[in-house]
């Protein structure tokens, strides 16, 4: 058996670092020093997508021999992109604007084989309906859960799984940051095979 290439992900992220590793491959974490600002007039999966490979080319420069994997995600309700909410009033807002409505959530994948120059990139979309709570449940759930380093303000691996009615999509995995189906398709195509 051939030694694997080097594998680093481009990102920061502690969920998408959690979901990499579950794949049992070894890998390096590199941050990708990318400006996320969306551009004007720019779809969100095209947003999502242009950032991904924004993201593993950049460090890619720095890991020239490595395959790169990079990760971007942009939430939408009603045409309005959800970032971040970053602090408490921010996760309020956002959580009751979206109550009882549907969020979509596109997660891009880019794996990027800086040797070759090989460039591969899918846009996994998941959708997320969520129930009708109270003002009253979203303030018990954001004093157990801060997430405020979420898109959406609610941590599906964690209690935000009571905030949601329902779920669709290829890959449970795309709402949490990573693709795991996609990029275990994306890394036998680049010769690395996960088992």
């Amino acid at each position: 058996m051939h030694a694997l290439p080097q594998i680093v992900l481009a990102s920061t992220s502690k969920y998408r670092r959690e979901l990499l590793a579950r794949l049992g491959l070894p890998f390096e974490v590199a941050a990708p020093e990318v400006d996320e600002t969306a551009l004007p007039n720019e779809a969100p999966e095209g947003t999502a997508r242009r950032l991904a490979e924004a993201k593993a080319r950049a460090v890619g420069l720095r890991y020239p021999q490595a395959i790169v994997i990079g990760s971007d995600q942009v939430a939408v309700l009603d045409g309005t992109t959800l970032g971040k909410p970053g602090n408490h009033a921010n996760a309020l807002r956002q959580l009751k604007a979206m109550r009882a409505k549907e969020v979509v959530f596109h997660t891009a994948l880019c794996v990027h084989n800086a040797a070759s120059a090989r460039i591969e990139t899918r846009v996994v979309p998941y959708r997320v309906r969520l129930r009708d709570y109270s003002d009253a449940q979203i303030e018990r759930y954001l004093q157990r859960e801060q997430a405020y380093d979420c898109a959406g303000s609610a941590r599906v691996e964690g209690l935000g799984i009571a905030l949601i009615a329902e779920m669709h999509g290829a890959d449970p995995n795309a709402l949490i940051g990573l693709p795991l189906i996609a990029l275990t398709e994306m890394l036998a195509a680049q010769g690395v095979q996960v088992i």
